[in-house]
């Protein structure tokens, strides 16, 4: 039995490292391989589930990787509580206790952990050898935007369409009945909201959790400017350029009408009880987006696929005659940039015991059918199964899998779900592309290094005053946002814009030299 498995699986491995390393390279990975059984932890960001579907998908899918490059996967959980700072936290013990690290430049501090040494410098090679088919389908310009000095940090999804920007899901019945046709504007959502107070028996017009601060800012400046966001500074989306002036970084949390002019609307909302009267108290236990899906609150802030893939076919089954839209933040502008290809990506650790073992596991669960689905969708007739329209569906009763892979999804092999609108997911894909810009600065790599201190002190500044103005917790605004602003000053917010400037200008002097 154990000469068969090792015939097998030296096939598996042949044929997987076929034409990517020389005889020698290949000899000495697959004796590896065929002497070592290992344990690769992928490290991801969800609460860890508590049925038994996930670990029953893991069984199947360990037996197709031990028959494949002799290793087995666990999934390490890192809870939404409190997440970028545990995330961050854990990745900095460096002890060897994970393999695979999904990150991402934009809400992951995937740049920052690469600059503290927190992930694995990847050479071409290594890549070449190890996760071929992954090597082979990313190209050289994707590659590019993901290397910092020369060297390779994160593997990007950059074969999957998803569209996370955020905005606001509203029923489109009631905002007929309110007299709009849809809702395309933040003046529109107002008029909407006093509709819902004033006709709908709900919890609230937004029954808010108080949490959203960050997008819902950034998405009012970017609806009423053209206003671009630089990711990988901060998560707070504090820094950007224009589209009319890339080659200008700003903040318009420190200069600019707009943050006043959003301030002054959510005073508005909160004198017109859009909210609870302690939408800011963390201890209340909200579900605003089941309570949208059920007719008792007006709205829900999340981003596009959140709707079109999962709140738009539960609003039509759970409530008789309902709709619902999606009004995106930039709309009023036709101010959208395409999600970076590194908004999910996968990492090595640089503190793992098994680096070439974990790319060869990342290169099959990316790649390989059976474990893409298993990965993504669990057990074909157990936890999922194909209808007779092609499309895929939950099998009542059961358990399904949790694994949060967000970091290697893959076109090719994605098979369409019954619970997303397609139509929908076409028609808002249609749209989108028509206005949209690829990010213009993904192949910059900020160098945090220098004002570590005042990005701390800003991010703390804006952690302080963002919740009041979200939530028009003030009663002078233009005074309000004015301390704001000093304060900001006087944590350093104009070294970082001096700093980042010049590290935007020295990008595009050497572009021009290239």
């Amino acid at each position: 039995m154990k000469r068969k498995f090792t015939a097998k699986l030296c096939s598996a491995l042949s044929l997987l490292l076929l034409f990517s390393c020389s005889k020698n390279q290949e000899k000495k990975i697959l004796d590896d391989v065929k002497n070592h059984h290992v344990i690769i932890t992928y490290l991801t960001t969800g609460n860890k589930p508590s049925d038994s579907g996930t670990s029953e998908m893991l069984e199947k899918l360990n037996a197709r990787l031990t028959q494949l490059v002799n290793a087995e996967l666990e999934i390490y959980y890192i809870p939404w509580s409190n997440y970028q700072t545990n995330y961050n936290l854990k990745l900095a013990e460096k002890d060897g206790s994970v393999d695979l690290i999904g990150t991402a430049t934009d809400w992951l501090d995937a740049w920052k952990n690469a600059s503290l040494g927190n992930f694995l410098a990847m050479s071409d090679d290594m890549l070449k050898t190890y996760a071929p088919k992954t090597w082979e389908s990313v190209s050289e310009a994707h590659w590019n935007v993901c290397r910092m000095n020369g060297d390779i940090y994160m593997m990007p999804e950059d074969h999957f369409t998803q569209w996370t920007n955020h905005g606001f899901m509203y029923r489109t019945d009631w905002a007929k009945e309110a007299g709009l046709n849809g809702v395309h504007s933040w003046e529109d959502l107002t008029k909407y909201l006093y509709y819902v107070r004033d006709n709908k028996p709900v919890l609230a017009p937004w029954n808010s959790d108080g949490g959203s601060s960050t997008y819902q800012a950034d998405g009012y400046i970017r609806s009423k400017s053209d206003y671009v966001v630089a990711n990988g500074i901060t998560s707070t989306n504090m820094f950007g350029a224009r589209k009319s002036n890339l080659r200008k970084l700003y903040s318009p949390f420190l200069e600019g009408n707009e943050l006043v002019q959003y301030a002054k609307l959510m005073r508005e909302w909160n004198e017109a009880g859009f909210w609870v009267k302690d939408v800011l108290d963390r201890n209340r236990l909200v579900d605003n987006r089941t309570d949208f899906t059920v007719g008792l609150t007006g709205v829900e802030q999340h981003h596009s696929q959140t709707w079109y893939s999962n709140v738009y076919m539960r609003v039509k089954n759970n409530i008789p005659g309902a709709d619902s839209g999606f009004f995106w933040f930039g709309e009023e502008s036709q101010n959208i940039v395409a999600d970076t290809i590194t908004h999910g990506a996968m990492a090595i650790s640089a503190a793992s015991k098994h680096p070439e073992r974990a790319l060869m596991v990342y290169d099959l669960l990316r790649n390989d059918k059976e474990c893409y689905e298993l990965i993504n969708y669990g057990i074909e007739g157990k936890q999922f199964r194909i209808n007779s329209s092609g499309y895929r569906e939950n099998v009542p009763g059961s358990f399904g899998i949790d694994t949060n892979y967000w970091w290697g999804r893959n076109d090719d092999l994605e098979i369409r779900d019954t619970s997303t609108d397609w139509k929908v997911f076409d028609e808002l894909n249609a749209t989108y592309n028509k206005y949209k810009i690829d990010y213009p600065f993904s192949q910059i790599v900020w160098d945090l290094s220098k004002v570590s201190s005042e990005l701390d002190a800003v991010t703390s500044v804006h952690g302080q005053y963002m919740g009041n103005i979200c939530y028009g917790q003030i009663e002078d605004v233009e005074a309000y946002v004015a301390q704001f602003r000093n304060d900001l000053r006087k944590a350093g917010i104009e070294k970082l814009i001096n700093e980042f400037q010049r590290q935007l200008d020295d990008f595009y002097s050497s572009s021009s030299k290239k």
